[in-house]
């Protein structure tokens, strides 16, 4: 009896062993997937990302010159390029997700962490900042009435009783919005600038508005066809989204970055070649 006693205390310090080796192990597995996560979600600069060596932007497509797809299907543009130099200075590339702009303004997207910033000609307003935060402006935007060629269309009182295309969950539709009951409109609403520009071309609506830029650029593309009837001044700036209260080292790189292209001339060059000579001051 007391050899088998000798036996069995010899077999059962094996099996602790046994046990605390397993337990060991994956602990350390544990601690090593802790460690690979937080290396994914802070890069050395200190600036929290959604993927490891990403810079992870947010846009709605199409939306040229800020962002659009070229031939080759790569996505380019101002809001692109402007990106581009804080992915440069973060030490890390951007990658670009096409998304409808309904999660893009509603902060959506940012919160599910499918990115760390946005970049979608986002006109800043008090109501979006209750749900995001926002970088230092980086673009004046105006509102703009786009035509066929031929309209006598000058005004939003010239369109009584006709059809008014605007682009949902933008600032255009708002505006149109306001003076919908007043003016007698007939407000259609897009969910894409293609589709909004499309129904311009096959007279689905007499007339569109949306930011000027937009549609200076759609007048390059498409000469003759089509003209600015109205412009409306609606002291509109542009910024680019962060997910509100949760990255503030992120929105400090963005404005430093913009402060720094404006300052070295950098910023000018971008603005001429996707929008044109920049207004003086």
């Amino acid at each position: 009896m007391e050899a088998e006693s000798e036996g069995h205390s010899r077999e059962v310090p094996s099996a602790v062993r046994q046990a605390g080796l397993v337990v060991a192990v994956a602990a350390l597995a544990l601690s090593a997937g802790c460690a690979k996560k937080d290396d994914s979600e802070v890069q050395a600069s200190g600036v929290k990302l959604v993927a490891a060596g990403k810079l992870t932007v947010c846009t709605h497509l199409p939306y040229p010159p800020f962002q659009s797809k070229d031939s080759s299907g790569k996505v380019t543009g101002f809001d692109v390029e402007i990106m581009d130099l804080v992915a440069k200075e973060l030490g890390v590339e951007q990658t670009i997700i096409d998304t409808p702009f309904e999660g893009i303004k509603s902060g959506q997207d940012l919160n599910t962490g499918k990115c760390d910033a946005a970049a979608a000609g986002m006109t800043i307003t008090e109501e979006r900042r209750k749900v995001i935060d926002f970088s230092d402006p980086y673009f004046d935007a105006t509102q703009a009435m786009l035509v066929k060629t031929g309209k006598t269309y000058k005004s939003l009182d010239d369109l009584k009783g006709k059809k008014l295309g605007v682009q949902a969950a933008t600032t255009g539709r708002d505006y149109a919005k306001r003076f919908e009951a007043e003016k007698g409109l007939k407000l259609v609403e897009f969910e894409d600038l293609a589709a909004l520009q499309q129904a311009v071309a096959n007279g689905q609506v007499e007339a569109a508005i949306n930011d000027l830029p937009v549609w200076t650029e759609y007048l390059k593309k498409n000469p003759g066809g089509f003209e600015v009837a109205a412009e409306f001044d609606t002291g509109e700036q542009y910024g680019f989204p962060v997910k509100k209260g949760a990255n503030p080292e992120l929105l400090k790189k963005i404005n430093e970055v913009l402060a720094k292209a404006k300052q070295d001339g950098t910023y000018d060059t971008i603005y001429e070649k996707w929008i044109g000579k920049r207004p003086s001051a």
